[in-house]
């Protein structure tokens, strides 16, 4: 199953979301790829892919230069494997304008790979042509959401633009679910953000949410996943939770507990 890690403002979580969601899915059994979409690199980065030995990007991919397999870098975590950004993916928003099948880039070159359980595409913060990509590449939407003021009127411009994703590019795209994130229980905005989103959407956010926690923020700089940097911290422990909750919607089995 490929999924897109999607909001168009930055700061919600989506990288944080990305690298450590798909370290519990690893740690679960599951065979995972993470496909670093954004040109800041922040994912790679945090799986401790060096900035200098990234020859081989989302760029070369997108554009045609070398096969997606060429791309691929093992990490630290058995069966997580990431195809790495470098800054020349901002160029591709140009460069793919006059390419053929230039929304679709993405999506055929993950197709020509060995197969894994789950793909994740950390998108960038924006609705440009890199994440329209990866919403025709992907099967379904994660939406990682601050709990914020501004919160649900971002969350109605991503959802006008997967409804058009899906109407014009990609049938089976589906919005898998919201999570929140940043969440501050000592804050009464977040409470009020919790419940508004809750009441809009439904079942379609998830049980799981995501604390402010120090070790989250941290573990990036030690290129670690925070479940490798302190696993029985808050952030961790959630990441974990999320993992499991997100296992049971995409399989109609009880998902496996995940140590």
């Amino acid at each position: 199953m490929i999924i897109a890690v999607a909001n168009q403002k930055g700061g919600v979580g989506k990288t944080t979301t990305t690298i450590n969601l798909a370290t519990a899915l690893a740690a679960a059994g599951r065979t995972v790829l993470v496909v670093d979409s954004d040109p800041q690199g922040n994912a790679s980065t945090g799986f401790g892919v060096d900035r200098r030995s990234r020859n081989a990007s989302t760029y070369e991919v997108l554009l045609g230069q070398i096969a997606a397999e060429q791309a691929l870098r093992p990490t630290a975590i058995p069966g997580l494997e990431v195809m790495p950004s470098t800054p020349a993916l901002s160029g591709a928003e140009i460069e793919l304008v006059d390419l053929d099948r230039r929304s679709h880039r993405l999506g055929d070159a993950l197709a020509t790979l060995p197969p894994h359980d789950i793909i994740l595409i950390d998108c960038p913060p924006s609705l440009g042509l890199l994440t329209v990509n990866a919403l025709a590449a992907a099967d379904a939407v994660l939406v990682p959401l601050q709990c914020e003021f501004f919160a649900l009127e971002g969350l109605s411009q991503l959802l006008g633009t997967i409804e058009r994703v899906r109407s014009g590019l990609n049938t089976r795209l589906q919005l898998l679910g919201i999570v929140l994130t940043m969440v501050d229980r000592r804050n009464r905005l977040t409470e009020h953000v919790s419940d508004d989103v809750r009441a809009v959407m439904g079942d379609k956010v998830f049980t799981t949410t995501i604390p402010r926690n120090v070790r989250l923020s941290e573990a990036p700089s030690h290129g670690l996943p925070a479940l490798l940097y302190d696993s029985r911290c808050a952030g961790s422990e959630a990441y974990v939770a999320l993992a499991r909750e997100l296992l049971a919607r995409i399989q109609p089995a009880p998902a496996e507990v995940i140590a």
